[in-house]
């Protein structure tokens, strides 16, 4: 999903840990240290990392820096490479077929439990090269003003990921703004009794 469409779903995220000084400088490496590799030529069902906010395809930083003022930009791309069941039914009933062919052949009775499953990942791994993955991608924008991140994203799945490849990436942890997260950011400096007032706070029903 890009912020660079008419209208963009997005979810905002607060950054918990204080951010060293020396990290603004090391942004680069980092993400080339984590960036997308592709998996065109290769049998894996999936892969993902960063690239850079205006190409997808640019995962050196060379021509696109992340820098935009008080701001960083980059990208998170996932390409997931999907079979359908149906072939990957029919695939499997043939080669299952061929083993009882060749069993018979050798006197052999029946297919072992190890064996099918040998044969069921040998079928995954061919059919997984004749289908190419299909990319994504899911934009960042970085404020280092008030520490908040926007991920072009809602999915939870995509949340998760982009949460655990950050705090990977940047040794930072960080969490979603709730409306409670937004409460307390807007409370900073408060009272302790104001801050129990919330927590005791129960939501409304309105059915």
């Amino acid at each position: 999903m890009s912020f660079l469409k008419t209208s963009s779903s997005f979810t905002r995220f607060r950054i918990v840990d204080p951010v060293p000084q020396t990290l603004w400088g090391e942004i680069p490496d980092r993400l080339r240290r984590n960036c997308f590799t592709d998996i065109d030529e290769l049998p894996e069902e999936r892969s993902f990392g960063w690239t850079t906010f205006e190409d997808i395809l640019n995962t050196v930083w060379d021509i696109n820096p992340v820098e935009k003022g008080s701001y960083l930009t980059f990208c998170l791309r996932l390409d997931t490479r999907r079979v359908p069941p149906a072939v990957i039914k029919k695939h499997l009933a043939l080669a299952l077929m061929r083993e009882e062919s060749h069993n018979r052949e050798q006197g052999r009775k029946f297919i072992s439990r190890e064996r099918k499953k040998e044969i069921k990942e040998q079928v995954m791994l061919r059919l997984r090269m004749r289908f190419l993955p299909i990319p994504a991608e899911f934009q960042v924008v970085w404020n280092t003003v008030k520490s908040i991140l926007y991920f072009a994203s809602t999915q939870q799945k995509m949340l998760d990921l982009f949460e655990d490849l950050f705090i990977r990436t940047f040794e930072l942890h960080i969490v979603p703004l709730s409306p409670y997260e937004l409460a307390l950011m807007n409370m900073e400096g408060a009272s302790s009794a104001l801050q129990l007032q919330l927590d005791a706070l129960e939501p409304t029903r309105f059915a």
